[in-house]
């Protein structure tokens, strides 16, 4: 099928579902579609209602490891789910400092506050990991990457972590896994809130929103505004600032037959300065999607989508402007048979570049069909996926994924699984002048892994152990006297994640460690800037209206080159926080990072320079809820 046969489809299939006459659901049981939620919702709210009829405390749901919404242990998969609860607690100034320390995810940055971020799952490459913000996909074309530091934190309510292969359902670049980012969604009762803040480093922040619902629409209006004079980035250097200026809206109607529409952007822009030079940002996604019963056990969905990457810098070299731009159609079917449900659909993604620099190809389309069977037998649950992707640029790849699910009992399950994926080359890797290799080919991946966990009232436990090998390593090197990107390695990554946590009273405890081997095959040396050891731990404790609260992170030692030598220390920090709810509907919160002020690197210039860490960093805030 052809690229415009298919849009065309998709348009018209959008259109149908706009006026299909809906059929009225009943509740028949589980395998009713009218049983399975919109829209995610928190872990609150669902286990308010199933505790009535399960003694064993439920996990939380979760929609991006299977395209539905499934509790943690039936999606077969390694997933952290972070709260709003736990981001309000922590008050965030970067989307990393939530992610540092979580199972399986690495991070290394140019130093703090909006700057150049690459985030490593399970070893992988920061091009290997998909960001997904409410569902549309956010990365820059040309360097391959999500724009991990310029998302806003304050807007988030939610963040799903899938570590493991994901390709056979979203594609390209899904090798180590799937991050997936909720904003605010429209509540049952009208809510609003103010909130303004200050910390050290002239750090400011101001920020409002409003949602709610009338009838069967649903509204949800947030923005935020966040500017600091940062910190030195290098030993003796200056202070860099950054400026973020974000928001979302999202509108939604329900239909009255079942189905529902909703519109949602997601915009942030700023500056950041950085060693050399600066630059001006911007990041949005803009979805539409239509969701209509075909029958009682036929869902149908439709997603139009835009997300851009706009960034112009200024440094020695000049004015650059890189600007991304990656617009998608999705179609996804849900048919429901009793316990069983099987996904099918097909995707479109077409990806355009408008820069200063002269590409040789400034567009590529892909098209996709995947499919996903989710079988339901009692004790034991098996999934299927399988995906062909077909790219103009570099062919034609197929991936695809078998997992197995075993209760062991009302508490402990088993779970394995084994996963194919690729990951594409980028703008840069094909076309940058006299720079790009036209004739890369992706990267392929072999990943395996075997888990058990335990779920019980009060705590939960999971171990897990996998192992990725990766073909057809793109990487930066010297051939036939050529330095330019080529296929030359291989490598294999090993690793063990646990975690564990416990709710007891108005005590919360989280704990989490990973041992991994990301090596070179070729060399046998680990792999540039990963570390082979990550630990976090957190505890809370709510005494009345006070909360009080402490995580520790973290990480071993890594080198900053391919040939080991260039070797950066581990460092471990502290942070520690307070919450009070001083009136009805005022609270205030201090946290202070990294409260023994340690110096760490994480990545060097390219003359040898470490980039440092902020050291000491305190924020204070205090908010307004009103309804």
């Amino acid at each position: 099928m052809t690229t415009s046969n298919l849009l065309s489809v998709l348009i018209v299939t959008a259109a149908s579902l706009c006026v299909l006459p809906t059929t009225a659901w009943t509740q028949t049981g589980s395998d009713n579609p009218s049983a399975e939620p919109d829209d995610v919702v928190t872990e609150t709210t669902e286990t308010a209602v199933a505790a009535e009829t399960n003694d064993q405390r439920l996990e939380p749901l979760v929609v991006t490891a299977t395209l539905t919404n499934q509790t943690v242990g039936e999606s077969l998969s390694s997933v952290t789910v972070i709260e709003e609860d736990a981001i309000r607690r922590q008050q965030p100034r970067e989307f990393s400092e939530l992610l540092l320390g979580q199972p399986g995810i690495d991070i290394a940055g140019n130093g703090s506050f909006g700057k150049n971020t690459s985030v490593y799952t399970r070893g992988t490459g920061s091009e290997s990991t998909v960001l997904l913000l409410d569902g549309v996909r956010l990365r820059s074309a040309t360097a391959g990457s999500a724009p991990w530091a310029f998302v806003p934190p304050q807007l988030l309510e939610r963040v799903e972590i899938v570590r493991g292969s994901r390709s056979s359902l979203y594609g390209a670049d899904a090798v180590g896994g799937v991050v997936q980012a909720f904003t605010h969604a429209a509540t049952a009762t009208p809510e609003g809130w103010v909130n303004a803040g200050a910390g050290n480093f002239n750090s400011q922040e101001v920020g409002a929103g409003v949602a709610g619902r009338d009838g069967r629409f649903t509204y949800s209006f947030n923005a935020n505004h966040y500017t600091t004079d940062g910190t030195a980035l290098i030993e003796n250097g200056e202070d860099k600032g950054y400026r973020n200026t974000s928001g979302i809206a999202r509108i939604g109607h329900e239909f009255e037959g079942g189905g529902q529409a909703s519109v949602l952007m997601v915009r942030a822009e700023g500056n950041t300065e950085f060693e050399g030079g600066e630059t001006d940002f911007a990041i949005q996604t803009l979805g539409l999607t239509l969701e209509a019963p075909v029958s009682d056990y036929w869902i149908s969905e439709v997603q139009f989508a835009e997300s851009i990457d706009e960034q112009q810098t200024l440094d020695e070299f000049g004015d650059s402007t890189f600007d991304t731009k990656t617009r998608s159609a999705r179609w996804e079917n849900h048919v429901y048979a009793g316990p069983h449900q099987v996904i099918v659909g097909t995707e479109l993604l077409v990806d355009t570049v408008d820069s200063t620099t002269n590409f040789d190809e400034n567009s590529r389309t892909n098209t996709a069909v995947f499919g996903l069977a989710l079988l339901d037998f009692g004790a034991p649950d098996l999934q299927f996926s399988l995906r062909a992707d077909d790219n103009e640029a570099y062919g034609r790849n197929e991936t695809g994924s078998v997992a197995l699910g075993v209760a062991l009992d009302d508490a402990h399950r088993f779970r394995a699984s084994y996963r194919t994926s690729f990951r594409a080359p980028t703008f840069n890797d094909l076309y940058f002048p006299g720079f790009g290799n036209p004739d890369l080919k992706p990267e392929k991946a072999r990943s395996a892994e075997v888990g058990v966990s335990g779920h019980y009232d009060q705590w939960f436990w999971d171990a897990v152990v996998y192992q990725n090998d990766i073909d057809n390593l793109i990487v930066f090197t010297s051939m036939g006297g050529v330095f330019a990107p080529f296929n030359v390695d291989e490598a294999r990554i090993r690793g063990l994640e646990l975690s564990t946590g416990l709710d007891l009273a108005n005590w919360h405890f989280r704990a989490t460690a990973a041992v991994i081997d990301p090596r070179n095959l070729e060399t046998d040396n680990r792999i540039r800037r990963r570390s082979a050891q990550q630990l976090r731990l957190e505890v809370d404790r709510d005494i009345g209206s006070v909360s009080l609260g402490a995580t520790a992170k973290a990480q071993g030692y890594r080198y900053d080159d391919a040939a080991n030598q260039n070797r950066l220390a581990g460092f471990a920090t502290l942070d520690l926080r307070a919450g009070w709810q001083f009136a009805r509907d005022w609270s205030t919160r201090l946290t202070v990072d990294n409260i023994f002020d340690k110096q760490y690197t994480t990545a060097q210039r390219f003359n040898g320079d470490n980039y440092i860490s902020a050291g000491r960093t305190a924020f204070l805030s205090v908010r307004y809820d009103f309804q």
